[in-house]
């Protein structure tokens, strides 16, 4: 069946109590109403949908993306009229049209799917979703005839003692044909109570022409909730939250307390890694195979290949190839680069830096704006100056230089292959390769001089 979504997001968001739109704060790493064009997506759209806001309602084109078309609602008048402005989009475009609100992010693509095909299936005029709930308190009811068909919506606030008793509750997602839908919508009154237009009467419209109206229970009805207030959004965060990690455990990943592990909507995950509680995995972070992540950890955007340990540590933009060991109480910044076996202990820190294979940093010392080579020893307390108060300054360590305890590194400056710095060294000038250096500042050992090796913790 040809189709594409209408998506209302031009409501005020009285209730939230923000300056930005609702359907821009995030929920599970991402703005809400993209997980609703995830989900449109993923159930087959073939056009791009059509997105109606409100005037001023840049922070919900931004958040909205690529590939969506807006139209924009002047004054807030309800839902039956939101959708009004998305006729000169759609008209004669598609056959069929889906409606849905942008603070709806929990409903799958395979209710969407079930929702089109079943309207396809009994050559509906309208089809929309419902749920039975315990509670229906502040949602609007699905009034019946005797015979089970759907009569009318009506709003709670229009519903008497007997119509609040009803259980089954819109959910505020529809399938409709489109010529008629555009038709029944200039045909719709405002409401008496609230003086809005609302899109519910599409079903009493419809009723009353003797069209058929279908109905599809959601299986699940935490689909249904609807985000209007904070409280709602901290719901609807811990049921995402607890649907990824759930997935994520069925692909192989073991998380040894879901409950206290955040993984975002857009992480990828390698089978048998381990993910430690009190872990946050964000962004657009990829996480190889056996791993062991956590606990007391944030990734962030970042990159970690295989066989990778990074235990209570912050890592933010930065790549780790395979078999690195971050932490604890590490923290790398964006712009890290960690080749193959490198090793970054306790209270270390690096940034918009590349690290050579078997390189080792065990503790206590700053890289920044740095190239360091291959096996490679950084002695504890080593710090790269690379700041002299304009501007940033590399560094570069080449393979198999020993960097003794306490080195300071004074930015521009090169150590060569296999070069030494003794311990507490402040070395202002390159370093010849295979060439001791100690000192403030730093100078070559004299032959005649009898010294000690270079010493640095490991």
């Amino acid at each position: 069946m040809t189709w594409t979504a209408v998506i209302l997001a031009a409501g005020l968001s009285t209730r939230f109590k923000s300056e930005r739109p609702k359907v821009v704060h995030p929920l599970a790493g991402r703005p809400m109403i993209q997980h609703v064009l995830k989900s449109l997506r993923a159930a087959g759209c073939p056009h791009p949908p059509v997105v109606v806001i409100g005037l001023n309602a840049s922070a919900v084109r931004e958040a909205a993306g690529p590939d969506v078309r807006f139209a924009v609602q002047p004054e807030p008048r309800g839902t039956g009229d939101a959708v009004r402005w998305a006729e000169p989009i759609l008209r004669g475009e598609v056959p069929h049209i889906l409606i849905t609100y942008a603070d709806l992010p929990l409903v799958r693509p395979e209710t969407f799917r079930r929702l089109i095909e079943t309207h396809q299936a009994t050559g509906a005029t309208l089809t929309f979703l419902t749920v039975h709930r315990a509670d229906p308190a502040g949602y609007g009811r699905v009034v019946r005839d005797p015979a089970g068909r759907a009569l009318r919506i009506v709003e709670e606030a229009e519903a008497n003692p007997e119509e609040r008793e009803i259980s089954e509750i819109n959910v505020g997602v529809y399938v409709v044909r489109e010529p008629w839908l555009w038709v029944a919508l200039s045909r719709l009154q405002p409401s008496p109570a609230k003086g809005e237009i609302y899109l519910t009467d599409l079903v009493a419209l419809a009723a009353a022409e003797g069209a058929r109206i279908e109905t599809v229970a959601l299986e699940d009805p935490e689909e249904a909730l609807g985000i209007n207030t904070r409280v709602q959004l901290a719901e609807a965060e811990r049921i995402l939250r607890r649907r990824i990690n759930t997935r994520w455990m069925l692909e192989g990943v073991t998380l040894l307390d879901p409950e206290r592990v955040y993984i975002g909507a857009e992480v990828s995950i390698g089978p048998d890694t381990v993910i430690y509680p009190d872990t946050y995995i964000e962004g657009e972070t990829r996480i190889g195979r056996r791993c062991r992540i956590g606990p007391n950890t944030i990734l962030r955007d970042a990159v970690v290949g295989d066989e990778c340990v990074v235990e209570a540590s912050v890592v933010e933009g930065a790549v780790l190839a395979d078999r690195v060991h971050v932490g604890p109480f590490a923290r790398l910044r964006p712009g890290t680069r960690l080749a193959e076996d490198v090793h970054v202990g306790n209270f270390a820190e690096i940034k918009n830096s590349a690290v050579g294979p078997r390189t080792r940093m065990h503790h206590f010392g700053y890289l920044g704006d740095a190239t360091v080579g291959a096996d490679v020893n950084i002695g504890a307390g080593t710090v790269t100056c690379n700041f002299d108060g304009v501007r940033k300054h590399p560094t570069i360590i080449e393979d198999e230089a020993f960097i003794g305890s306490d080195t300071m590194l004074v930015a521009p400056v090169r150590v060569g292959r296999r070069a030494k710095t003794g311990a507490g060294s402040v070395v202002t000038r390159d370093v010849p390769p295979e060439t001791l250096v100690y000192g403030v500042p730093a100078r070559p050992r004299s032959p005649s001089q009898d010294v000690g090796d270079a010493s640095g913790a490991d």
